[in-house]
């Protein structure tokens, strides 16, 4: 018995040592990708927090002592003013989202619950297009712009993300087919009707998936460049990102100025995950693995 027992403890001491030696593996790998993956961010933020000749005279991993906020106040000041730009990106993002997801929940409802001739069809050609790179619409994108009298202004910014994307639809036409037709059978022998079961039934059973999209919108649209770059051409419809890469070249690459805005402009994103993380981390579950 005693032998048998030292055999045990022997074998239990043989297999913690391999299984502590690949947790500690496991996390040194992950703490080295967070180190990698937040070195930009730190370094940005500490960028911002110097005055030129100190930018210019130490280096850039340094403390930066004594650390000014003069970049942040000169961000909106006379010379420069992020207000605009960060208002603009703002109603960009809000009516984006908003127009957005009701023609994407719309489009998905008709492809999971409505029969009509060529249905599946029609949604994987749609679906199809998402093959596309986004760069390859830009030019008969703002040719049509231009056409009709859109050019920098608000109504070119907002309307090409107006009408749902693919990936939004797939998810949502995904999770609705998802959701028990039993449910919607009985709602119809109660009489509803189809607007009331999309509002009734299907949509509050969608939230976590109306979430997701919403923060993905949200994301997308807060960091948008190439678009916002080529249909406006002056101040008035200047997006944030716009704005920020214009300090590159407007004074001069001071990146203590631009390092600041860059931090502006990454703030709200950041609250946004720390407000609503657990719903991103419900959103690459979902995104990820449905």
């Amino acid at each position: 018995m005693t032998s048998r027992a030292e055999a045990r403890a022997v074998s239990r001491r043989s297999v913690r040592v391999p299984t502590a030696v690949s947790h500690l593996a496991v996390y040194t790998v992950l703490l080295l990708g967070v180190a990698v993956t937040s070195a930009p961010f730190v370094l940005s933020f500490a960028t911002s927090l110097r005055t030129a000749p100190q930018y210019a005279s130490s280096s850039p991993w340094s403390l930066p002592i004594p650390a000014t906020l003069a970049n942040y106040a000169a961000l909106f000041g006379d010379r420069v003013d992020l207000t605009r730009p960060i208002g603009i990106t703002l109603l960009v993002a809000a009516f984006t989202v908003a127009t957005q997801l009701t023609f994407s929940v719309l489009a998905a409802f008709a492809f999971a619950r409505l029969r009509f001739p060529g249905r599946d069809a029609l949604f994987w050609v749609y679906l199809g297009t998402m093959m596309v790179p986004g760069a390859v619409t830009i030019i008969p994108l703002y040719m049509l712009m231009v056409e009709v009298g859109l050019r920098d202004t608000f109504w070119g910014l907002a309307l090409p993300g107006m009408l749902g994307s693919p990936y939004a639809v797939f998810l949502l036409r995904e999770y609705f087919r998802g959701i028990p037709q039993d449910l919607v059978d009985a709602a119809r022998l109660d009489g509803a009707t189809l607007p009331d079961i999309l509002v009734e039934i299907i949509l509050p059973l969608s939230r976590p998936i109306l979430a997701t999209l919403v923060l993905i919108t949200v994301v997308s649209e807060w960091n948008a460049f190439l678009w916002p770059l080529v249909i406006t051409s002056g101040e008035r419809w200047r997006v944030l990102t716009v704005a920020t890469a214009a300090l590159q070249t407007q004074y001069n690459g001071n990146w203590t100025l631009v390092t600041a805005a860059t931090t502006v402009a990454l703030l709200p994103l950041l609250v946004l995950f720390l407000v609503f993380q657990r719903q991103i981390v419900r959103a690459i579950a979902i995104t990820g693995f449905r």
